[in-house]
């Protein structure tokens, strides 16, 4: 099978076997199902997913754009509140992920935060992946959705605690250049003093809290095809 060309954002190449899963296999191949990586902002979860081997969708490209007229604000102040999840295109990620489970292509947004804009598109092909990771801070709201539909495989939702996120959040958004230095620290402390909350709601929403090692562990046991335990709940 022909592989598309490799996009240049938002994606990880497949597992290097996955050339094995052809239409002329003599069994049918396994349903591509997705995993749902959430957590806090700058807990981890891009580096998680790049150590993982597997296919990546960047839910962060799904955000919507600035002038947007939905875009929620922060209580009492003008900033836009990119951390609450109406500020994110549930509809169209959706979308995305069950074009990828079923056909193994989608067309997904390309994003720039610093813009608060959407650049382009690209396409991106898991083709031959029976498992792929879309991860960002709002995975955890379509938890639900992906289950119904029937191409979950587990939702994990990554905290390292509240002082060490803000420490790596603020650093790799100034490195970044993602927003004002201003705007970051503002966003930093209020998530710092809510992350707890934070979680407490990705894990009422079915994603099971872990760290990084225990995500690891549950992500090697979805790829080898075995009933990852019930999502929401400990191992």
């Amino acid at each position: 099978m022909t592989r598309a060309a490799k996009p240049t954002r938002g994606v990880v190449d497949g597992p290097a076997d996955a050339s094995h899963w052809c239409p002329v296999s003599p069994h049918p191949p396994v349903p591509t199902r997705v995993v749902l990586l959430c957590g806090p902002s700058g807990s981890g979860k891009s580096l998680l997913a790049a150590r993982s081997g597997l296919p990546v969708l960047r839910l962060d490209d799904f955000y919507k754009e600035a002038g947007d007229p939905t875009l929620p604000l922060v209580a009492g102040s003008s900033d836009v509140d990119w951390d609450d999840p109406a500020s994110w295109d549930a509809d169209t990620a959706v979308a995305a992920i069950v074009d990828l489970c079923r056909t193994g292509r989608a067309e997904v947004p390309v994003y720039d935060i610093s813009l608060s804009a959407r650049t382009g598109a690209v396409g991106v092909a898991f083709e031959g992946a029976p498992l792929f990771i879309a991860e960002g801070i709002f995975a955890a709201e379509i938890v639900g959705r992906c289950r119904e539909l029937g191409v979950l495989a587990d939702a994990l939702c990554l905290s390292r605690g509240p002082v060490k996120t803000f420490r790596r959040r603020f650093l790799r958004d100034l490195r970044e250049g993602r927003k004002s230095v201003p705007f970051l620290l503002r966003r930093g402390w209020r998530l710092m003093r809510t992350e707890r909350s934070i979680v407490a709601r990705q894990r009422a929403l079915g994603a099971h809290a872990c760290d990084r090692d225990e995500a690891l562990g549950r992500l090697a046991t979805a790829t080898a095809g075995r009933p990852a335990p019930t999502v929401g709940t400990a191992a």
